[in-house]
C-alpha cells in the first residue's frame, strides 16, 4: 500500500510539475523580473475595454506561478484555491493536487510522516518501512537459496539465550535457571519445606557465543553517480543494508559515510533525503580515514563496504586542504593506497562494489585489493543490491 501511495504521490507531483513548467513557458513572453510586464502578439486586435480583464487574468497567473514555485511542503498546497486552479490549469491539475493531499493525509494517519516545524519528515516507523521495502525488493531479485539465517554452532558467554541449561561453574555468568535449580535440590534432598539449595544444585542458562560485526558503509556521492544513473540504486542498497542489520543483527554496528570532495558521516534517519553533492572529486582516502577512526572504537569483525563508480580524484593535503585532479594524480593514488595500508594493519577488511568500471579504475582496484586482500565486485545497478546483501550475509555467517 505504501509503495502504491508513493508512486501515486510521485505521479501527482510530476503531473503538477509538468503543468507548472508548461505554465511558465507560456507566461515567459509576458512575465519579466520585478513588476510584471506583458507583451501581446498575434493577429487578433484587443479593444481597450478588454484590457482590464486580460490584465487581471495575467496577474492571477503570475501570482499562481509564483506561489507554486515556492511551495516547500505538500501541506502548503492546501492554500491553493482549487476552483481557480482548475480554471487556470484544468481539471487534471486539480485532481493531481487533490491526490497529493490524500497521500499526505494517509501517510500521516499511518504514522509514517509527521510535521517538524514547517516541513514534513519521516518518522522512525516511516524510515523502517522504507528500509523494509528496499530490502524486500532487493532480496526478491536475488537467489533465495543463498539468503537466510545462518546458525552459529558454538556456545559461550553472551546475552542471547539458547533455552538450554548447564551446571554452574566458577567464572560463568550467573544467569540462574530457578526451575532447574529447585528441581536439582528436590532430587537431592527429597520433597521437603523449606527447600535446601546448595551450590551444587545451581544450573544456569546457556547463551549463544556473541558474533558481532562492525561495518562502515562508504557511499559515493560524487556527481558522476547521478550522471551515470547509479545514485538512486546505491542509496536504496544503503537503506536496505541498514534495515537488514538493525532487524536481523541488532547487536552489530553500522555507520554510513558519504564521500565526494570530502567525506562525512550520515545518520540513517536522513538517508531517504540524502542527495549527491554538486562538486567534483571522489575522496576515498578521507572516507577510509573516517571509517578507520570509527572502527577503532568497535569490536568484533571489522569491515568497510564501499560503493563507487570512479577512481580516486581527491585527497586531503597535510595542511588540511583538499587536492583535486582529474584524471587521478599519482599523489592522490599514493595517498589513497597508504590509507588502505593503514586499514589493513588495523585488521579492517574492505570489500568494494564498483559500477561502470573503466580500465583505469580496474587497474587501481587491483592494487587496492592486493594490499587489503578484500574483494572487488564489478557490477551494475540492477545487480548491486544482490551483490552487496548476499556478500554481507555470507561474510556475516563466518563471524564467530
Amino acid at each position: 500500500m505504501v509503495a502504491e501511495l508513493g508512486r501515486l504521490g510521485w505521479r501527482a507531483k510530476l503531473g503538477l510539475g509538468w503543468q507548472i513548467s508548461q505554465l511558465s513557458d507560456n507566461l515567459a513572453p509576458f512575465i519579466g523580473p520585478g513588476t510584471p510586464r506583458y507583451g501581446f502578439y498575434g493577429d487578433q486586435p484587443m479593444s481597450l475595454g478588454d484590457a482590464p480583464e486580460v490584465f487581471s487574468e495575467l496577474g492571477e497567473l503570475s501570482d499562481l506561478e509564483s506561489f507554486l514555485r515556492h511551495v516547500s511542503s505538500p501541506e502548503d498546497l492546501a492554500e491553493v484555491n482549487l476552483a481557480e486552479l482548475e480554471k487556470t490549469l484544468g481539471r487534471d491539475s486539480r485532481e493531481a493536487l487533490e491526490r497529493l493531499a490524500k497521500v499526505v493525509t494517509v501517510l500521516k494517519e499511518d504514522g509514517l510522516i509527521s510535521n517538524d516545524d514547517s516541513r514534513l519528515v519521516l518518522t522512525p516507523k516511516g524510515l523502517k518501512r522504507i528500509g523494509e521495502s528496499a530490502l524486500l525488493e532487493l532480496f526478491s531479485k536475488g537467489d533465495d537459496s543463498r539468503l537466510g539465517d545462518h546458525a552459529l554452532a558454538k556456545s559461550g558467554t553472551g546475552s542471547d539465550l539458547e533455552y538450554e541449561t548447564k551446571p554452574y561453574e566458577f567464572g560463568d555468568s550467573f544467569n540462574l535457571n530457578i526451575n532447574r535449580t529447585i528441581t536439582n535440590a528436590l532430587l537431592r534432598t527429597g520433597a521437603q519445606v523449606p527447600v535446601k539449595v546448595s551450590p551444587d544444585d545451581f544450573e544456569i542458562e546457556k547463551t549463544e557465543k556473541l558474533a558481532r560485526a562492525s561495518t562502515v558503509l562508504l557511499l559515493d556521492l560524487s556527481l558522476s553517480m547521478p550522471l551515470r544513473d547509479n545514485f538512486l540504486t546505491a542509496k536504496k542498497v544503503a537503506m536496505a543494508l541498514h534495515s537488514l542489520i538493525s532487524t536481523r543483527y541488532p547487536k552489530d554496528f553500522l555507520s554510513i559515510i558519504g564521500f565526494s570532495e570530502v567525506a562525512r558521516c550520515i545518520e540513517p534517519s536522513v538517508l531517504p533525503e540524502v542527495s549527491w553533492d554538486y562538486v567534483y572529486g571522489t575522496n576515498m582516502e578521507h572516507a577510509m580515514l573516517l571509517a578507520r577512526e570509527i572502527l577503532r572504537f568497535q569490536d568484533g569483525y571489522k569491515q568497510i563496504i564501499m560503493i563507487t563508480d570512479g577512481e580516486p580524484t581527491a585527497h586531503i593535503m597535510p595542511g588540511g586542504e583538499v587536492f583535486f585532479s582529474y584524471p587521478s594524480s599519482p599523489e592522490t593514488i599514493s595517498a589513497t593506497l597508504k590509507e588502505v595500508m593503514r586499514c589493513t594493519r588495523e585488521d579492517i577488511r574492505i570489500n568494494t562494489f564498483v559500477l561502470d568500471a573503466t580500465r583505469e579504475l580496474k587497474r587501481f582496484m587491483e592494487k587496492f585489493a592486493s594490499i587489503n586482500k578484500g574483494r572487488v565486485f564489478y557490477t551494475d545497478p540492477d545487480n548491486l543490491g544482490k551483490f552487496v546483501l548476499v556478500d554481507f550475509l555470507v561474510n556475516r555467517s563466518k563471524v564467530i
